[in-house]
């Protein structure tokens, strides 16, 4: 199932790759995240992170290319070892490139890249006022929960999650 893609893609053109959280195509995209959130709640979460969180086998960050520039970006880092739950965060598409996927594309890597070292669910979060990103993790399975980060505004932050055991069976049986 795709959510919100409005033109169809040739799957070639996109690529998916793991880059470190400090690669320059990583900053870029992550800068441009945190400018789009301070633009669209007038705050953000700090973009600098330190980028041991987004190694594997505990983390991972990818950074997608259309025809080779870098247009999107997600990861996950470790939650809770004890539930095997990841986060993902820093999802990011750039404006222009909306509508075709591309985001659904990085989450469903990361939660395969994950399943595969040994996660059980996911957990992520988003604001209220960020309609295509709800519309994309409701359209994928995630499902409403309490939040999970102290201090913050419910009237303003959604909190979701999905279980990913049983997920990629077929893979992880290979």
């Amino acid at each position: 199932m795709t959510t919100g893609t409005t033109n169809s893609l040739d799957p070639h053109r996109f690529v998916v790759s793991p880059r470190p959280y400090d690669h320059p195509d990583a900053r870029r995209l992550v800068r441009a995240l945190f400018d789009d959130q301070k633009e669209r709640y007038g705050y953000a979460d700090p973009f600098e992170a330190d980028p041991a969180y987004y190694l594997p086998p505990h983390g991972l960050f990818l950074v997608g290319y259309l025809d080779g520039v870098a247009v999107a970006c997600g990861g996950y880092r470790t939650f809770d070892e004890q539930t095997r739950t990841v986060e993902v965060k820093k999802m990011y598409t750039v404006p222009r490139f909306r509508g075709l996927g591309l985001g659904e594309r990085i989450l469903k890597e990361l939660e395969r890249r994950a399943a595969r070292n040994g996660a059980r669910r996911s957990i992520l979060e988003t604001g209220v006022r960020n309609t295509a990103a709800l519309a994309l993790y409701t359209g994928v399975g995630y499902q409403p929960t309490e939040r999970y980060v102290d201090g913050r505004d419910p009237a303003i932050n959604r909190a979701f999650v999905k279980e990913l055991s049983g997920m990629f069976t077929e893979e992880l049986a290979c």
